[in-house]
């Protein structure tokens, strides 16, 4: 226990699936949590989980595609808890669809939610990183991000554009103190993958299926990632930096 004792974390897309579970498994290791989504009702239903087991955080609404709102979230953990030590990039839509029949405002959400809100966040929070000297920074891909899929162009390219945001971010500040790594999770039971199954089939289907993609035979629980969450924020992965690393069940091993 208290393998991240007493630093500030900010999780964006906290309030349901991956963003939840790691919200909730930092705090449980003592990090000090800003639990941050665009809907705040569910972040603060996050925070309800986190404080009734003896957790702290603090709710904040953001669209991570604001880059104003996201100063002000990362001025919220520094005001709250003295410091950012942890910053998760977590938050991300998935809109899946053929390419010739994706509209403009399609494509402007996805890459501004997936590509431009984590590199609003690393911008924010990296100056804070700086002057305490050190932090660590992880981003949530997806295996979409090494592998397309029929109907995922737009939203493989914007996890692909995490994938090697990630390691530029790692180069540039590798003599500073602060990691950035990345976690391209396979299917998880999460909703944002929900539409994406309608578009197979219908979820029943898909998880019928899942071995012929999936070798472990199921898809993964948002804890399962959050568990790698934590190990990265960690001082256990102090040599740890521009990383991708793939939790997925087998399914890139084909």
């Amino acid at each position: 226990m208290g393998r991240v004792e007493g630093k500030s974390c900010v999780v964006t897309g906290a309030g349901s699936g991956i963003g939840r579970a790691s919200a909730i498994r930092l705090a449980e290791e003592g990090g000090l949590v800003v639990v941050a989504d665009i809907d705040g009702d569910h972040a603060r239903e996050t925070v309800d989980q986190i404080t009734r087991t003896g957790g702290v955080a603090t709710a904040v609404t953001v669209d991570v595609a604001d880059p104003r709102q996201v100063d002000a979230m990362i001025e919220t953990a520094v005001r709250e808890y003295g410091s950012i030590n942890v910053l998760v990039n977590n938050a991300g839509v998935n809109i899946p669809g053929v390419v010739h029949e994706l509209t403009d405002e399609v494509i402007a959400r996805t890459l501004d939610v997936n590509v431009k809100g984590q590199i609003y966040g690393c911008r924010s929070a990296i100056p804070h990183m700086l002057h305490q000297g050190g932090g660590s920074i992880i981003n949530v891909a997806s295996v979409n991000g090494l592998v397309s899929e029929p109907y995922l162009a737009l939203y493989s390219a914007s996890k692909g554009a995490s994938v090697m945001w990630t390691k530029g971010v790692a180069l540039d500040y590798a003599k500073q103190g602060i990691r950035c790594n990345v976690i391209c999770p396979g299917w998880v039971d999460t909703p944002i993958n929900y539409a994406h199954a309608e578009m197979l089939g219908g979820l029943d289907k898909v998880y019928a299926s899942i071995d012929s993609f999936q070798p472990i035979g199921r898809p993964g629980e948002p804890r399962e990632i959050a568990h790698t969450v934590l190990f990265l924020a960690s001082d256990e992965t102090v040599f740890m930096t521009g990383s991708v690393v793939v939790v997925d069940g087998g399914m890139t091993s084909q």
